[in-house]
């Protein structure tokens, strides 16, 4: 996985120590554990916890973005968000789909 660097590039100067555990602790080390679980899993996870939590910001977009990367298909996350729409809420559902229309369907 390519290194993120969000967290010192956003919010570096302000919030420094949150900064650095964003890009070295949760994305360095959490995420690279693949031995673990794949970044492909990590990011269908991450989609649902997000959906969930009724995060549609730009964290959504990019762990969609993400899990396009990662390999996860139109399909595939129509599938997952429609299966969380059940435990997570339909409006939230909405929202998830609506976003995720957007990075599957401009051909990146």
């Amino acid at each position: 996985m390519e290194k993120v660097t969000a967290g010192k590039v956003e919010l570096g100067g302000f919030a420094p120590k949150f900064a650095e555990l964003n890009d070295d602790i949760l994305f360095g080390e959490v995420w690279a554990r693949e031995d673990r679980l794949s970044a492909r899993d990590r990011s269908m996870v991450t989609v649902v916890a997000l959906m969930s939590g009724g995060i549609f910001d730009h964290s959504l977009h990019f762990h969609l973005q993400n899990a396009k990367n990662h390999g996860i298909t139109k399909d595939e996350i129509v599938e997952i968000l429609t299966h969380a729409a059940f435990y997570a809420g339909w409006p939230r559902a909405w929202a998830a789909f609506r976003m995720a229309k957007e990075i599957w369907d401009d051909g990146r």
